[in-house]
C-alpha cells in the first residue's frame, strides 16, 4: 500500500514537471475531441486527442492525466475512464520538440458535476406569528452541489418568481453547501400563499440537454393582519319605507377572523352579532344612527349607517285614479201624428124628418221610434243616478203626448 503511494507521489511529480513550461499559443498545437467534458460525478467518459499534423513527427508526444488509460496510435492518443471519480481531472496532450525542448500543449477542460442532494427552504428571524407589515428572511439552502459556481438558485411565490440568484465568486470544483436569502416584507395577500425555491445547475451546451434541477419543499405562510372591509359603505342615508326590509352590512376579513359588535338606535329593538343586520319590518323605532364594530385581536374598524324611515314609500308615485265621464247619447224620433178627418157631410132632403149623416171616424196614425240611449262608461263610473233622470224624462214625454191624442181624438168626435 506504501509502495503505491509513492508510486502515484512520483508520477504527479513527473506529470507536473513535464507540463510545467507548456506552450499554447504555438501554431501546431494539440487538437481534443471533444473539446469539452462535462461529465456526473461516477460516470465513464472518453476522449481523443490529435497532437500534432507535422511538428510532433519524430519528437516526443504524450497525454497525461491524474485519472483514465491512454492508447497512442500515430499521433493520435485515446484517453478512457470508467467511471470518473476525481473532481480535478482535466488531461493534457503536448509534445516536446527535441531540438529546441520546447513544448506546446493543449488542456482538455472537464468539469465534474453533482446535482444538489437536497435543497430545503425556511423562514429565518423572530419566532412566533408572523403579521402584515412584518419583514422576514427566507432562506434556501443547497446541499452538496459542485460547481457551485454553475448554480442558479430561483426563489417563488406561488408560480411567479421573485429573484434568480448565484454565486459565481465561489470556484471551488468539490460539492459544497450553499446558503441564499431573500428578504420580503408580508401583506395580507401572502396569508396561505406558498412559497419554495429551486435549484439548478446551468452546465451550459456541452453538459445535459435538461439542465439538473432540485426543488426544495412548499412552505406556506400564515399572516395575521386586522379586519379590512370588503366593500366601503356609502355616505348617503339609508332610506326604507316604514314596514319595509332593512338590511345593514359590514362585512370584513381577518386573520383571525373578526367578531361583530352593533349599536343601535335606543328605541329599537333588533340585534345581530353578524357582519350583516337585517330588520324585516321597518318601523319609526329603527331610525337613527347605526354602528358596526369590527374586531380580531390585531386590530378594529367601525362603520356608521344613517337610517330614515318614511311613512310613504319614494320608489313608486301613485296618481289618483281617472274616470271617463259617463256619455250618454239620446236619440228619439219625435212621434209622428198623421189624423186624416173627413169632415162630416150632411145631406137634407126635402123630405121631412129625414135627415141622413154621414161621418168618417177620424183616422189617427201614430208612429213613433222608442228612444235610443246608448250608456258608456268606466268601470270606476257610477251612473245610476244620470240612468234615473234620463227614465224620468222619457216617461214624463210620453204621458204628454198621450194626453195630447186623447184630446184631439175627443175634439174630432165632437166635431
Amino acid at each position: 500500500m506504501f509502495f503505491r503511494f509513492i508510486l502515484l507521489v512520483v508520477s504527479s511529480m513527473s506529470f507536473l514537471r513535464s507540463v510545467s513550461s507548456c506552450e499554447e499559443s504555438c501554431t501546431d498545437k494539440p487538437v481534443f475531441t471533444p473539446s469539452r467534458l462535462v461529465v456526473r460525478i461516477g460516470d465513464p467518459t472518453f476522449a481523443s486527442c490529435s497532437v500534432c499534423q507535422h511538428d510532433c513527427i519524430n519528437n516526443l508526444y504524450k497525454l497525461e492525466s491524474p485519472v483514465g488509460l491512454t492508447t497512442t496510435n500515430g499521433t493520435t492518443i485515446s484517453w478512457t475512464v470508467n467511471r470518473l471519480t476525481e473532481w480535478h481531472a482535466s488531461p493534457i496532450c503536448y509534445y516536446t520538440i527535441r531540438k529546441t525542448n520546447d513544448q506546446c500543449c493543449t488542456t482538455l477542460p472537464v468539469t465534474v458535476y453533482q446535482p444538489p442532494v437536497n435543497v430545503s427552504i425556511s423562514f429565518v428571524g423572530p419566532t412566533g406569528p408572523m403579521r402584515e407589515g412584518q419583514q422576514c428572511t427566507l432562506q434556501c439552502t443547497v446541499e452538496d452541489v459542485a460547481p457551485v459556481e454553475n448554480l442558479t438558485v430561483t426563489f417563488y411565490r406561488g408560480r411567479t418568481a421573485l429573484s434568480q440568484q448565484s454565486n459565481i465568486s465561489n470556484t471551488e470544483k468539490k460539492p459544497v453547501t450553499d446558503i441564499f436569502s431573500l428578504n420580503i416584507t408580508l401583506s395580507k395577500e401572502d396569508d396561505g400563499v406558498q412559497y419554495w425555491c429551486e435549484a439548478k445547475l446551468e452546465l451550459g451546451p456541452d453538459g445535459p440537454q435538461r439542465p439538473p434541477v432540485v426543488t426544495s419543499q412548499n412552505i406556506t405562510t400564515t399572516v395575521l393582519y386586522g379586519p379590512q372591509l370588503v366593500e366601503l359603505p356609502h355616505l348617503d342615508p339609508n332610506i326604507v319605507v316604514k314596514g319595509g326590509r332593512l338590511e345593514l352590512s359590514c362585512s370584513a376579513v381577518g386573520n383571525p377572523s373578526p367578531s361583530y359588535t352593533w349599536t343601535l338606535p335606543p328605541e329599537s329593538t333588533s340585534t345581530s352579532n353578524s357582519s350583516i343586520l337585517t330588520i324585516n319590518s321597518a318601523t319609526f323605532a329603527d331610525e337613527g344612527n347605526y354602528t358596526c364594530s369590527v374586531s380580531n385581536g390585531i386590530g378594529n374598524v367601525t362603520v356608521q349607517f344613517d337610517v330614515a324611515v318614511r311613512g310613504l314609500e319614494l320608489t313608486s308615485t301613485r296618481l289618483p285614479p281617472t274616470t271617463t265621464p259617463a256619455t250618454t247619447t239620446r236619440s228619439t224620433t219625435p212621434a209622428t201624428t198623421t189624423r186624416s178627418t173627413t169632415p162630416a157631410t150632411t145631406t137634407r132632403s126635402t123630405t121631412p124628418a129625414t135627415t141622413t149623416r154621414s161621418t168618417t171616424p177620424a183616422t189617427t196614425t201614430r208612429s213613433t221610434t222608442p228612444a235610443t240611449t246608448t250608456r258608456s262608461t268606466t268601470p270606476t263610473t257610477n251612473t245610476t243616478s244620470t240612468r234615473a233622470n234620463v227614465l224620468n224624462c222619457s216617461t214624463s214625454s210620453f204621458l204628454l203626448h198621450r194626453f195630447i191624442m186623447c184630446f184631439m181624438l175627443l175634439f174630432s168626435a165632437l166635431v
